[in-house]
């Protein structure tokens, strides 16, 4: 087999393409119910809405296409910006799944509470559940706090509650977060971004 130089094989490559420039559509497929479904997009006549994602700090610039469905705002596609110099149009896929945060038929919506020994989940009202955590955490400090070490230190911890910080936290929700968990006497605090 006769070896192929560069030289002839942009030659061929170039003439293979004004052959096809020239034909057309050498194929035979039907291109207009390609080109008619791009003109009917999906999210043509949408409102574009520009927001960020949410679920860490980086700030990747997300845009959301909503219509109006029945009187009720329907989510069409989110998708990165490509305008954002943060994120260039990219998601990690966290972000490209941040469409399901709010279309997914299993999200739950509403607080939902199993008690001790049950086997089914009840929906309950914010106030009941947040009493029920700081219930909860006080229990656990009173169980596990520690006033001093095995040397006779004064330590004053609670070593039966652990914090993990969101990455979406801004700098001073996390400085708060620190702080108040500090306050309980938490030793085990730990940051989402790094685990």
């Amino acid at each position: 087999m006769p070896e192929l130089t560069r030289r002839e094989f942009l030659k061929l490559g170039a003439g293979g393409a004004a052959g096809i420039a020239v034909v057309g559509n050498p194929l035979g497929f039907d291109l207009k119910a390609a080109k008619k479904r791009q003109i009917e997009s999906r999210i043509t006549g949408a409102k574009e809405s520009k927001s960020i994602c949410p679920y860490c700090a980086v700030g990747c610039a997300l845009i959301a296409y909503t219509k109006q469905v029945n009187g009720k705002t329907e989510i069409l596609q989110i998708e990165g910006d490509p305008d954002s110099p943060v994120n260039e149009g990219r998601l990690c896929p966290k972000g490209a799944s941040a469409m399901q945060l709010a279309t997914s038929s299993r999200r739950v919506e509403h607080p939902m509470y199993r008690a001790p020994g049950s086997t089914k989940w009840e929906v309950k009202d914010w106030d009941f559940v947040l009493d029920k955590i700081a219930q909860n955490i006080k229990a656990s400090r009173d169980n596990t706090f520690v006033a001093q070490d095995a040397s006779g230190n004064v330590v004053n911890r609670t070593e039966g509650i652990a914090f993990a910080g969101g990455a979406a936290f801004s700098s001073e929700e996390g400085y708060f977060a620190t702080k108040v968990m500090r306050g309980l006497g938490v030793v085990h605090l730990e940051q989402q971004a790094r685990v």
